[in-house]
Order: C-alpha cells, then sequence, then structure tokens
C-alpha cells in the first residue's frame, strides 16, 4: 500500500501534521503503536508556555537562554494555532490564554526575573515585572508573602485528555487514515521511497514524517541516525472541582511548580517533580515529590488547603539536554518533529511544520527553523 505521506506517531504532533495535510488536500496515513494520545501528549498537565523555563535558566545561564529564545517565536505562532484549534476540529479543547505569572519569594529570585525579562524581552516578548503590591491587587489568590513576579500574556492551557484525538478526529473526516495498535518494525529505503515494515504489512511513501515522540531516536535508529531525545519520569495531582479562583497560568522562580484551575473546576498541580519507576521501567508516584510539589503549591496559593486531592498520576515527559528542538529533513524525505519538554505548547505548529516539509512548502512562522536542523 503507497500513501503521498506517512507519519509516525499518534500523539499530539502527528495528528496535528495529518490534520494539517489533510486541510491542504494530502491523504496520510498516521501509525500509532499503541492508542492516541496514550504517551507524553495525553499525561501532560496542558499548559501553554511563552517565557524562557526558570529551572534551566537558573542551571545553565544566561547564554542558554539567549540560545533557547530563538523557539520564543515557535511558541507563539503554535498558540496562535491553538487559538483557531477549535474552530477547525469543531470541538471545544478548553483553551485558555489568560497569561501566565512566575512569583519569587524573595528579592534575590526577583532579580532573577528581571535579568530573564530582559532576554525575553529581546526575543519578542514583553514580559511584565510585577511588584508584591501588584500581585495582591491582580492576583488575590496568591500568597500575600511573595516578593512579586514576572507577568507573560498569551500563556495559559488546553485540555490534553481531548486535543491529540480532536485534531486526529478531524483529519480522518477528511481523509487521512488513522491505524492504532501497529507498531513499526523497520523501515527501508527503496528507490527514492520509504518501505514502513510493520507486524503485518508494509506501507510505501516518498514523504515519511517521524513524529514518535520518546521514540523519535528509535525510528531514526532504522534509517542510521542517532538523535538527542531522552524521557524522563515526572508526576501530577488534581484536586476536586472548586469554585473559579485561580484565574492564571501559575509558576515558581522558588521551587519546581505548575498550577492551573480547568474549565470544571479542577486544580492541576505539576512542575516536573520526578517520578520513580516500577520493576518493569513504567512510571510510579514518588511520595516524596508529592508532598514537596504540593508544599510549593500551597505556597504559592494557600486556599489549595481546603481542596481535597482526587488523584495523583506519573508518565514520561520528553526531553534532552539542550531543551532545543530537533525540526528538519535529515535524509531526502524524511522529515523530523521533535520538541522537548514543551512539545505540548509547540504540537500544533510543529506538526503544521511537519505537513509542510512534506509538501516542499514553506512554513508561515516567525521562527528559524535552520535552527533545529537535526
Amino acid at each position: 500500500m503507497t500513501y503521498d505521506v506517512i507519519i509516525i506517531g499518534g500523539g499530539l504532533t502527528g495528528s496535528a501534521a495529518a490534520h494539517y495535510l489533510a486541510l491542504d488536500g494530502v491523504p496520510s496515513l498516521l501509525l500509532e503503536q499503541a492508542d492516541l494520545n496514550s504517551a507524553a501528549s495525553g499525561f501532560n498537565a496542558g499548559s501553554l508556555h511563552l517565557q524562557i523555563p526558570h529551572d534551566p535558566f537558573m542551571e545553565l545561564g544566561d547564554d542558554w537562554a539567549r540560545r533557547f529564545s530563538a523557539i520564543i517565536p515557535l511558541l507563539q505562532d503554535s498558540i496562535a494555532l491553538w487559538e483557531r484549534a477549535g474552530e477547525e476540529t469543531g470541538e471545544d479543547l478548553e483553551i485558555r490564554t489568560p497569561g501566565g505569572i512566575l512569583i519569587a519569594d524573595t528579592d534575590a529570585q526577583m532579580r532573577d526575573l528581571d535579568r530573564k525579562a530582559q532576554i525575553e524581552r529581546a526575543a519578542g516578548l514583553a514580559p511584565e515585572i510585577l511588584s508584591a503590591a501588584d500581585l495582591r491587587d491582580r492576583m488575590p489568590y496568591l500568597s500575600n508573602r511573595l516578593a512579586g513576579g514576572l507577568f507573560c500574556a498569551g500563556e495559559g492551557k488546553a485540555n490534553p485528555l481531548i486535543s491529540g484525538p480532536a485534531f486526529a478526529r478531524a483529519a480522518a473526516r477528511n481523509g487521512a487514515d488513522i491505524r492504532r495498535g501497529v507498531r513499526v518494525r523497520h523501515i527501508e529505503r527503496e528507490g527514492g521511497q520509504y518501505a514502513v515494515h510493520t507486524d503485518h504489512d508494509v506501507f510505501r511513501t516518498r514523504h515519511l514524517i517521524n513524529a514518535a515522540g520518546a521514540a523519535v531516536s528509535d525510528i531514526s535508529e532504522m534509517l542510521g541516525m542517532r538523535l538527542d531525545v531522552q524521557k524522563f519520569p515526572i508526576q501530577l495531582s488534581v484536586t476536586e472541582p472548586a469554585e473559579p479562583f485561580i484565574h492564571h497560568l501559575v509558576y515558581s522562580a522558588g521551587q519546581k511548580l505548575t498550577l492551573k484551575q480547568t474549565p470544571l473546576g479542577t486544580v492541576l498541580i505539576g512542575g516536573g517533580w520526578e517520578a520513580d519507576l516500577d520493576s518493569q521501567g513504567r512510571p510510579v508516584v514518588n511520595p516524596d515529590s508529592l508532598a514537596r510539589n504540593l508544599g510549593v503549591a500551597l505556597n504559592a496559593v494557600p486556599d489549595l488547603g481546603s481542596l481535597n486531592l482526587i488523584r495523583t498520576w506519573a508518565a514520561f515527559v520528553n526531553g534532552n539536554a539542550s531543551w532545543m528542538p530537533i525540526i528538519g529533513e535529515p535524509a531526502p524525505g524524511y522529515y523530523v518533529s521533535y520538541v522537548p519538554w514543551i512539545g505540548f505548547t509547540a504540537g500544533p505548529m510543529a506538526g503544521r511544520i511537519a505537513a509542510d516539509m512534506a509538501q516542499g512548502k514553506p512554513t508561515e512562522t516567525r521562527a528559524d527553523l535552520s535552527l533545529f536542523r537535526p
């Protein structure tokens, strides 16, 4: 069986690529080894990021932050696609972009925020330094012990449980062939085509998109390439529903935290706290990480103490040491689209870029894609 484009990976990026190809009238085949959205795309906290992440900024320094800031236009363009995704897919993806606030406990942390903000402004963002009085006035749900924060308009959230599958359903309605439970065993290059061998079939194409998330390197190794791709076990928690009172995406400059309230009223609490692995290598909850994560959350939003926690879960997040995307065409007709750590934010744009590369046309993005070549 031959297809114009074959996509490997049924997470957000792969599903978005199938959607944008279908919108352009290009039939594609999407192959997913398990079920759609069953890895990082469906188990993350649903944050939509624009800021330079604070933890690696503090660890890796200003020079790293300046290199990383090349990603900011990509994230801006992706959030613009998120804003249109509900209309395009015909589903409510619970997208809200009220802005994000990175809070500081001390004056020293405020100085770090100011230094980071200068780099972000040079990259096209307009972050706003807020004093303790500003926080009390604009975000009264935050602790009154905070020293201040850095506000970034345009940040927010979407629902990770429904977003990827919504892109896939829209793609299928427009002609994409979506196949679940199909594992790619090996790939061969045959006379200008790629032969994708699965357990039961061989599919051929001239244009192959690798959007396999943590398995991006495994797929590339079938073609003799090794990429810097890793996966890390982290955990998240969710509370019972409450009346709306947290109106922004909340981070902490002190310890790891992402915190947001969903349209259903539940509060998602995360930030990349380390989970454990069981005897079979599966991520499981680490109780010490849970206690520390909740402590940071309570320090930021004391009223969380009145809510019951209803679930904590562990999952893998895709990452690499540089935090830089891997996007490009390392071999003729073979396209890689991988964004570490913040792949949920970048997923729609990463899919759009992959779809455009497979069609041989430029992508309308302000990002310098040459910086992300494999």
